[in-house]
């Protein structure tokens, strides 16, 4: 077993770009490569699943206790050849003074070794002191290797290789070059996800060939086989609580933030996931549920608008009482409109209230939720109530009626209002919150007893 963790300095140092680009080096030699994330990121994810063609596993210790990181890291690892983990932010940065959530605490609880990536912009002699205060800060992170990003030519790389040379003992096992062609586009949220363009494929292979030259992958490899083995994954037999369920999920250029382990539980649970196309497909395909994920339903607003017949049948199926369950850009979806840069548009009309995007973040973060007791969801064995999530979002709901019901109050975060999250309508739960399946909220198991409640329902009274 082999594997890897790529970290900076600070964030925007080109992390995203190096993971993505070894990825698909990697991947380019016949090797199996498992990719990982640090944090509930969900666009970085789509790019190094399209660059290995595994689903990416984040790990995140606000959501998942630390044998729950590991267990999930030595399962995903069982059949892969080498593991590349992306930190988020800096190598040290993180939520408490002490670091335990720090991207240094994953890579010391999983004994990776780290290549650090610098921006060495503007930089030459003072890279020496940023290494060795980086290696010395704490003495359980192997930094293994420096790969040094957007360097300005070959005589710029010379110097800061001849003094990270004769300052420490860290490798220079890289050397990137400023280049237009490794940028990928940005959006308000982050990354341009991998889903929404069909230049990812070619990006992707252009990261990949570009890395490969500038990038020593040979040495990477010995580096990354210096690991101890990994302890074996506990098999837990999997109820088939979803059996002959059919969950539809919109899946295209306007929804695309799914954890993939979320959706791999639902098929494990025996559901049928059915996706469709929210801008083409004019009819609602026949299911038990709908579960609609985050992603940037603005960006495409103009066409979600255009087809009338998809949004009725969605209204009318909400209506009837079929459940629900949005996220997000979900929420957006169902609201009765989108305002965004002087335009409006109509969205399903579920949910009682107008959605303004801004231009700064109206949510943005971990977030900690409490349950009102009016969520349509059964409690299952061992729910406290507590929710550990996150949110990011540039829009906000408004003209909500007074009487707007919540299933969540917000005790960290902001939600809907700053207090509230979740709106409840028969039998539809919508929030900004982004939920994921872990052993300290498993809302899947949750939501598909509602949606066998729900048909049950239905059955008896027709």
């Amino acid at each position: 077993m082999s594997y890897f963790f790529i970290s900076a300095a600070h964030k925007s140092s080109g992390k995203t770009t190096l993971s993505v680009g070894l990825t698909a080096a990697l991947d380019h030699r016949g090797l199996k490569v498992q990719t990982f994330k640090k944090g509930p990121d969900y666009i970085d994810p789509l790019w190094l699943t399209a660059a290995s063609g595994r689903p990416c596993v984040n790990l995140d210790f606000f959501t998942m206790s630390e044998e729950e990181i590991t267990g999930q890291f030595g399962s995903a690892m069982q059949d892969a050849d080498i593991g590349v983990i992306e930190g988020n932010k800096g190598l040290y940065d993180g939520l408490d003074l002490d670091g335990s959530n720090s991207n240094a605490a994953l890579a010391a609880r999983l004994q990776a070794p780290v290549f650090l990536v610098i921006d060495a912009r503007g930089m030459t002699r003072g890279i020496a002191p940023l290494i060795l205060g980086y290696q010395a800060f704490d003495t359980d992170v192997r930094i293994a290797g420096v790969i040094l990003n957007k360097v300005g030519g070959s005589r710029h790389e010379a110097k800061l290789c001849n003094v990270i040379n004769h300052y420490t003992d860290v490798p220079v096992v890289g050397s990137v070059h400023s280049d237009p062609e490794l940028v990928i586009d940005e959006r308000h949220l982050g990354l341009m996800p991998s889903n929404e363009t069909e230049l990812a494929q070619k990006k992707i292979a252009t990261l990949g060939s570009r890395i490969a030259e500038q990038v020593d992958v040979d040495r990477i490899l010995r580096i990354a086989a210096d690991v101890p083995p990994l302890p074996e994954p506990q098999v837990v037999p999997t109820p088939v609580l979803g059996s002959d369920l059919r969950i539809g999920y919109p899946r295209d250029r306007g929804f695309g933030f799914y954890y993939p382990g979320d959706l791999q539980k639902m098929h494990d649970l025996g559901v049928e996931l059915v996706p469709f196309d929210t801008l083409n497909d004019p009819h609602l395909p026949t299911v038990d549920g709908l579960f609609i994920g985050g992603g940037f339903p603005e960006m495409v607003m103009e066409g979600l608008e255009r087809n009338v017949t998809l949004r009725r049948e969605i209204r009318d199926f909400i209506e009837q009482g079929g459940p629900v369950y949005a996220e997000c850009g979900g929420l957006m979806y169902l609201a009765r409109s989108v305002t965004w840069k002087g335009k409006r548009c109509e969205m399903v009309g579920a949910i009682a209230g107008d959605v303004c995007m801004h231009e700064r973040p109206q949510g943005r973060g971990y977030v900690r939720l409490e349950e009102t007791g009016a969520s349509p969801w059964p409690r299952v064995p061992g729910c406290s109530g507590q929710i550990a999530a996150h949110e990011f979002h540039y829009s906000a709901l408004e003209n909500l009626a007074p009487d707007t019901r919540f299933a969540y109050r917000v005790t960290r975060g902001t939600g809907i209002n700053g207090r509230d999250d979740g709106i409840v309508y028969r039998n539809l739960l919508a929030s900004y919150t982004h939920l994921r399946d872990v052993g300290g909220n498993q809302w899947i198991s949750r939501f598909l007893a509602h949606v066998r409640a729900c048909r049950i329902r239905q059955q008896e009274t027709e």
